[in-house]
């Protein structure tokens, strides 16, 4: 910023005092979390799953307890009975895969229904932040809302879409935990 003023200006001696703020103002909680992959491919066995397993050890990273993981194909009602099915059983539900615009990308449109309040900011958030990594992640169709108590988040079904949704979601996604469960918005 000062380069047009002085070009052989230097700043030295920079020392952080004092943060505050940011992530580690959040309180970390235990928490059920529940993963659903979504993969025709995984779901026959002709593909080894990779984004489930790396998706459970970062929620575990967050405190998780992962009380479900099922693989479904890519069908409307697979991924609606699977969501309902972890969903009971869990705090945040994380979907992954088939978000993208394929013939047989179908989560979104499995998901939406069953969704009693949306979450754009964490859509917006999501795709936001895969963005700055890997511009296709604009082609994304990540939804997120809540499904009785439960945060339901889609994201797509690679290793990558996972650790760059676990890491633009927590710890917030734990705030709106303790709203959910009747804490204040502080």
């Amino acid at each position: 910023m000062l380069k047009p003023i002085d070009e052989t200006m230097r700043i030295e001696a920079v020392e952080l005092l004092e943060k505050t703020g940011g992530k580690s103002e959040f309180a970390r909680r235990p928490f059920r979390a529940a993963i659903v992959v979504a993969s025709d491919r995984s779901a026959t066995g002709s593909r080894q799953d990779t984004t489930g397993p790396t998706l459970g050890a970062l929620l575990r990273e967050e405190g998780a307890d992962v009380v479900s993981f099922v693989v479904v194909p890519d069908e409307v009602g697979a991924i609606r009975s699977a969501v309902e099915q972890g969903a009971a059983r869990a705090d945040v539900l994380f979907l992954a895969g088939g978000t993208g615009v394929g013939p047989r990308d179908v989560t979104p449109e499995a998901v939406l229904p069953m969704l009693e309040r949306r979450l754009p900011g964490v859509e917006e958030h999501l795709r936001a932040y895969g963005q700055r990594r890997l511009p296709t992640a604009m082609l994304s169709r990540s939804v997120a809302g809540l499904y009785g108590d439960t945060i339901v988040v889609a994201i797509p079904g690679s290793p990558g879409a996972a650790r760059d949704a676990v890491a633009a979601l927590f710890p917030y996604v734990l705030h709106a935990l303790d709203v959910l469960a009747g804490g204040s918005h502080e």
